[in-house]
C-alpha cells in the first residue's frame, strides 16, 4: 500500500514538473536531417515558395534597424505566415512570431540575421518532411515553408555562420517546448503530425 502511494505521488510530481517546465523528450521529437547543414555562405537552392517582396523587405529592414542601434551586436529578425492571417510583421531577438491559444498552424517563415555570418533554415512540413536547407548572407532574408497549400510547419532547423543560435517552438497540444541552443538547432516535432504554432529565435 505504501509503495503504491509512493509511486502515485511520484507520478503526480512528475506530471506537475512537466507542466511547469514544459514538454520533455524534445530531443527525440526533433529529428535531424541525415545530411549536415551547409555553411551559410553556400548558395541557396531554388525555392518553390518565396515570401512577397514586402515581407522580405520588412524583415531585412528590421535586422538593419537592430544593427544600427548596436553595430557590434548579433541579431535575428523573422516573420511567420500563419493560417487564416497570412504574413505577420517582423519581430526580432526572441519575440514571438506566430500565435498561441488560437490553434493556428505556422506555414512559413522568413529569417534574416546580422553579425552572425549569415543564416540557413530548413522546415519540416506535413506530407513533405524536411524541405531542404536554404541560406542567406548577413542582412539578407531566407524563406522556408509553404503558402497557399494549407500545409503545417512541424519543425524548424536553423544554423548561423558563426557563434550559436537558439530557438523555442510552440506546438499543438504541448505548448512551448524547451528552448534549445547550438549550431545547428532544431525545434518542433517530427513524426507526430503536430503543427508548430509559434516560434522564438535569438542569437
Amino acid at each position: 500500500m505504501r509503495n503504491s502511494m509512493s509511486r502515485a505521488a511520484g507520478v503526480l510530481l512528475g506530471v506537475t514538473l512537466a507542466g511547469v517546465l514544459g514538454a520533455t523528450g524534445v530531443a527525440t521529437a526533433q529529428a535531424q536531417p541525415s545530411a549536415p547543414a551547409p555553411a551559410p555562405s553556400a548558395a541557396a537552392p531554388a525555392r518553390a515558395v518565396e515570401a512577397p517582396a514586402s515581407v522580405i523587405a520588412d524583415v531585412q529592414a528590421a535586422a538593419a534597424r537592430q544593427k544600427s542601434l548596436a553595430p557590434a551586436a548579433r541579431t535575428v529578425c523573422y516573420a511567420a505566415h500563419v493560417e487564416g492571417i497570412g504574413w505577420q510583421g517582423a519581430v526580432c531577438d526572441g519575440a514571438v512570431a506566430g500565435t498561441t491559444g488560437q490553434s493556428r498552424r505556422m506555414e512559413a517563415a522568413v529569417i534574416a540575421t546580422s553579425g552572425t555570418g549569415g543564416v540557413c533554415a530548413n522546415a519540416h512540413l506535413a506530407d513533405i518532411g524536411w524541405q531542404g536547407w536554404a541560406c542567406a548572407a548577413d542582412g539578407k532574408a531566407v524563406t522556408v515553408g509553404t503558402t497557399g497549400q494549407s500545409r503545417r510547419m512541424e519543425a524548424l532547423g536553423l544554423q548561423v555562420g558563426n557563434g550559436s543560435v537558439a530557438a523555442q517552438a510552440h506546438v499543438a497540444d504541448y505548448g512551448w517546448l524547451n528552448a534549445v541552443g547550438g549550431n545547428p538547432v532544431y525545434v518542433g516535432t517530427t513524426g507526430q503530425s503536430r503543427r508548430m504554432e509559434a516560434v522564438r529565435i535569438w542569437v
